[in-house]
């Protein structure tokens, strides 16, 4: 059960942002309208929303997932593998204090996005990516299972993050896609299965007593309301233009 959740409202700069796609440039107004019903659907969930102001200097720190991992009893700052959303870090440390009084924290020169790492109860898995590196994956191992929680690192092969091809979406049900799909890791776990033209819709997010999907993926949408999910979809053109997903925008705890 989710309480609380932080976002961070996107700057007129996020046109500058990293990307790897070529989906085109995003509009502002449209980024700013879906960021709003971003908002608004999260507190639909019933949770409390902390809003942090824009930050013009980084572009994509509206992306908050990469700077931290939340849990029940600790926070984990993370050490972003891009050089240029690094310091996004010291923005968020105050605002993660308000509500922990236990945080670690990754240090060089081990890297890590918090869009690497996934929590299913009281597992965690870590991809090894471009943006979280093998040094990173250990710090944050050697984090968790110190708290009592089981940690797996798995090299990322296709995705740019582990959270853009799989969720967790509770009852021991993993939604999948790609290289996902038959790694050995998710065995144990009910699978939903997306397949590749509707792989952007992996990147959901279970907020209590819904599932949030991107819009415009009727099959993923049918398969979670077959399995008795509430679902709320969004339409996240914009953010998808810089490669960015649902999961990415807000810190969930």
């Amino acid at each position: 059960m989710f309480n609380n959740v932080i976002v961070k409202t996107p700057g007129n700069s996020y046109i500058n942002g990293l990307t790897t796609s070529d989906l085109g440039k995003p509009s502002i107004e449209q980024l700013f309208e879906q960021h709003e019903k971003y908002i608004a659907a999260l507190k639909n969930c019933g949770v409390e929303v902390t809003l942090l102001p824009a930050n013009e200097a980084f572009p994509d720190s509206t992306f908050v997932e990469d700077t931290a991992v939340l849990t029940a009893e600790f926070a984990i700052i993370s050490n972003p593998g891009a050089e240029a959303r690094n310091r996004e870090i010291e923005e968020m440390e105050p605002a993660v204090k308000k509500f922990y009084n236990k945080l670690y924290y990754i240090q060089a020169p081990g890297t890590l996005d918090g869009g690497d790492v996934l929590q299913a109860e009281k597992k965690f898995y870590v991809g090894i990516s471009d943006r979280t590196n093998e040094e990173g994956a250990r710090q944050f191992k050697e984090i968790v299972e110190k708290e009592g929680y089981e940690a797996t690192i798995i090299p990322l092969k296709e995705f740019f993050h582990l959270k853009t091809g799989i969720a967790y979406v509770g009852e021991n049900r993993m939604v999948l896609a790609g290289e996902f799909v038959d790694h050995p890791a998710f065995e144990s776990y009910e699978k939903i299965v997306i397949p590749k033209e509707d792989e952007y819709s992996a990147n959901c997010i279970q907020v209590n007593d819904y599932v949030i999907l991107p819009s415009g993926y009727p099959e993923t949408n049918r398969k979670l309301n077959e399995l008795g999910y509430k679902t709320i979809e969004l339409e996240m053109s914009e953010f998808r233009k810089h490669d960015g997903g649902l999961s990415c925008l807000s810190l969930r705890f």
